[in-house]
C-alpha cells in the first residue's frame, strides 16, 4: 500500500470531549467495553475497495479470512489448517470450518471466498487493490480484460474446501491472504445492497469476533460489540469496542487522562511531552519513509558516491527524535524491523542485513569526502548543484523537509530548494518523473521483504528514481522462480538483494514509521501482529486497574 493513501486525512470534524463524555455517562469508561482513539473515519467496509489502515483494522475486527495472526505467528481462521501447497507450489487445497457463521445466521462456505475474489479482480469493481492477486492463476489477464472473471485460479470443492490454483509459486501466500481484500463475501448480502454495499453497518454481515453496529461512512465514532455468532467467540474477551475520531494529539491526551480513553495515538509535541510517561509506547508499523533520486532526471545521482554523501549526511537520530517526535526510528534500510523473520533462524531479516546497512549511518566528514569524490568522478567539481526536494505540503512534512534541508546543504556546493505540494500531486509527479529528489513512503501490503524490495527491480512502476542494478534484479527474479518453494534459499536471495540496496543505496532511507501510544493499564491483551493491524480478539479489560 501507498502510505499516502493509508494515512490520508479527510476534513471531518472532530468530535468534542463533551461527546465523549456522555458515551460513558459519568464521563469514566464503561467497565465492559474498551474505548480507542482513530485518526480518521472508516472510508468503506467493502473487502473489495479497501485501501487504508482505518477501515482494515474494522475488517480485521468484524471480518475473518482463511488466517489470523497470533503474535507473528499465522494460526487457522475460516480454514482449519494452514495448509502447505501441493502441485510445485502452484495448488493449496484449503478446508474450512463448518461451524463458520455469518452474523445474520448463513454458513460461510467456500463459494462466499470465490465469490468475494472474483468480485475484487472484476475490472468492473475497480478495485485499487485487484493487483495483489497477481500470481493466482489468471488474475492478472482478467483485471486487464483479457480472460472471464470465471477463469480466476479459485474453486470450491463442496460447501467445506477451498482450491486455489496458482500460475506461479507464492511463498508468502499464507501471509497474503491475511490482506481484507481476500476475505470472503456473502452474495447475497453484497448483490441486496448493490452500490451501497460497506457504506453502513445495515449493508453488512460479519463473520468475525466483532460486529459493527449503528455506523454509515461519515460516522466519527463507531460501536464493534461482540458477535455471537462467531465460530470462535469463546475467545473474545471484551463485549464491546468503541471507536472515537481524534486528530488533535492535545485533544486525545486530555481524553485519555481523563479516563474516557483506553488507548489513544498521539505525536509531535504531545509525544515529546509524554515519552517518558508510564502508559507510553511505541509500535513499529510496517512501513518506511525514503529519498528517492531521480537518476534519469539528474544523472549526478548515478554516481554511487554521490549516493552515499546525500545518505550519510542526514542526522537520522535528530529527525526522528527532535523533528518527528512520535517514536519512529531511524533507519538505513528499506525493509521495516519485526516484519520478517528468518524460516530457520527466526531472526529478524534487518538484523542479519544490518551489516551492509552500517556505513550509511551520519557520518558528515566522511559524507563530505565522498561528496567530493563523486563530483570529481562525474566532472562536476567546483561546480554549484542546485535540486529541488518535493514532499507533502503537511506540517510535518514541511518541518522535516527544512531539517533534510540544512543536512543536505552541508555538502560542498549543493543548494537544495523545497518544493511541498499536495499528496496526489506529489504521488503524480513521483510516477512521471517530475522531480529531482522525493520524500516517498511505502507501507506493507504483506509482511515479507519482497514487497518492498521488488519496488525497485529495473522494470517496477513504483521505481521512481529508476535506479538499475542488474545483480540486484536477478536475485529477486531468482527469489520468485527457482528459489520460491525453498525457503532458506529464497531468504538468502532477498538478504543479498538487501544487502546491494543498502550497498548502493539505491533509495535512501530516513526512519520506519510508527504510532506512539498511550495506553491504559486497566487494558491488556493487545495483540499488533507483523501486517500492521490489531488482533483485537485477545483484548482484556482489569477495572481494577486504572
Amino acid at each position: 500500500m501507498k502510505l499516502g493513501k493509508l494515512l490520508a486525512v479527510s476534513a471531518t470534524a472532530i468530535l468534542t470531549a463533551t461527546t465523549l463524555a456522555a458515551c460513558g455517562g459519568s464521563g469514566a469508561a464503561p467497565k465492559d467495553q474498551a474505548n480507542f482513539s482513530t485518526g480518521d473515519i472508516i472510508a468503506t467496509m467493502d473487502q473489495s475497495s479497501v485501501t487504508d489502515v482505518i477501515s482494515s483494522q474494522a475488517l480485521d475486527d468484524t471480518e475473518e479470512g482463511l488466517y489470523r495472526y497470533q503474535g507473528k505467528t499465522v494460526k487457522p481462521a475460516i480454514a482449519t489448517k494452514v495448509v502447505k501447497p501441493t502441485n510445485g507450489g502452484l495448488k493449496y487445497t484449503i478446508p474450512l470450518r463448518k461451524n463458520a457463521k455469518w452474523s445474520n445466521g448463513d454458513p460461510v462456505t467456500a463459494q462466499d471466498f470465490v465469490f468475494g475474489w472474483q468480485r475484487t479482480v472484476n475490472p468492473k469493481t475497480k478495485s485499487q487493490y485487484a493487483y495483489v492477486f497477481e500470481g493466482i492463476k489468471n488474475a492478472k489477464e482478467i483485471t486487464a480484460g483479457k480472460k472471464p472473471v470465471s477463469s480466476l485460479g479459485i474453486a470450491a470443492q463442496g460447501k467445506h474446501t477451498l482450491v486455489v490454483t496458482l500460475d506461479k509459486p507464492i511463498p508468502y501466500f499464507s501471509k497474503l491472504v491475511m490482506n481484507p481484500v481476500f476475505f470472503p463475501q456473502n452474495k447475497k448480502v453484497v448483490q441486496k445492497a448493490g452500490k451501497k454495499y460497506g457504506t453502513s453497518s445495515k449493508t453488512l454481515v460479519f463473520d468475525g469476533p466483532y460486529k459493527l453496529e449503528n455506523w454509515s461512512s461519515p460516522n466519527n465514532s463507531w460501536t464493534e460489540t461482540k458477535n455471537d455468532k462467531y465460530w470462535n467467540a469463546k475467545a473474545v474477551k471484551t463485549p464491546k469496542l468503541n471507536y472515537q475520531v481524534t486528530k488533535d494529539s492535545s485533544t486525545s491526551l486530555n481524553l485519555f487522562q481523563s479516563h474516557k480513553l483506553d488507548l489513544t495515538g498521539i505525536s509531535g509535541d504531545t509525544a515529546k511531552q509524554m515519552k517518558h510517561d508510564k502508559h507510553y509506547s511505541s509500535a513499529p508499523q510496517t512501513s518506511t519513509f525514503y529519498f528517492e533520486l531521480n537518476e534519469k532526471k539528474d544523472p549526478i545521482f548515478k554516481n554511487q558516491k554521490i549516493r552515499q554523501a546525500i545518505s550519510m549526511s542526514v542526522d537520522r537520530k535528530q529527525l526522528a527524535s527532535k523533528v518527528i517526535g512520535a517514536g519512529v526510528i531511524p533507519t538505513t534500510q528499506l525493509t521495516p524491523t519485526k516484519m520478517a523473520y528468518d524460516p530457520k533462524t527466526n531472526q529478524d531479516f534487518t538484523k542479519e542485513t544490518a551489516a551492509s546497512a552500517k556505513p550509511n549511518d551520519y557520518n558528515i566528514n566522511k559524507a563530505k569526502e565522498l561528496w567530493k569524490q563523486g563530483l570529481a568522478e562525474t566532472g562536476n567539481t567546483g561546480k554549484s548543484i542546485n535540486v529541488t526536494l518535493l514532499g507533502d505540503d503537511t506540517q510535518m512534512s514541511k518541518q522535516s523537509n527544512e531539517f533534510l534541508q540544512s543536512n543536505l546543504q552541508k555538502l560542498p556546493g549543493l543548494k537544495v530548494s523545497l518544493n511541498n505540494v499536495p499528496f496526489k500531486s506529489r504521488l503524480s509527479r513521483s510516477s512521471s518523473g517530475d522531480f529531482d529528489m522525493v520524500v516517498s513512503a511505502w507501507n506493507a501490503d504483506f509482511p515479507d521483504p519482497i514487497n518492498f524490495l521488488s519496488m525497485f527491480t529495473s522494470d517496477n512502476s513504483y521505481n521512481n528514481g529508476k535506479w538499475i542494478n542488474p545483480q540486484f534484479d536477478a536475485l529477486i527474479k531468482k527469489s520468485q522462480n527457482e528459489d520460491a518453494n525453498n525457503p532458506s534459499a529464497r531468504w538468502n536471495d532477498l538478504k543479498q538483494a538487501q544487502d546491494i540496496l543498502n550497498q548502493q543505496q539505491g533509495v535512501i532511507p530516513l526512519y520506519q514509521n510508527a504510532i506512539s501510544h498511550l495506553k491504559s493499564s486497566r487494558l491488556s491483551g493487545l495483540d499488533y501482529g507483523p501486517s500492521g493491524s490489531y488482533n483485537n480478539v485477545s483484548v482484556k479489560l482489569d477495572n481494577s486497574k486504572k
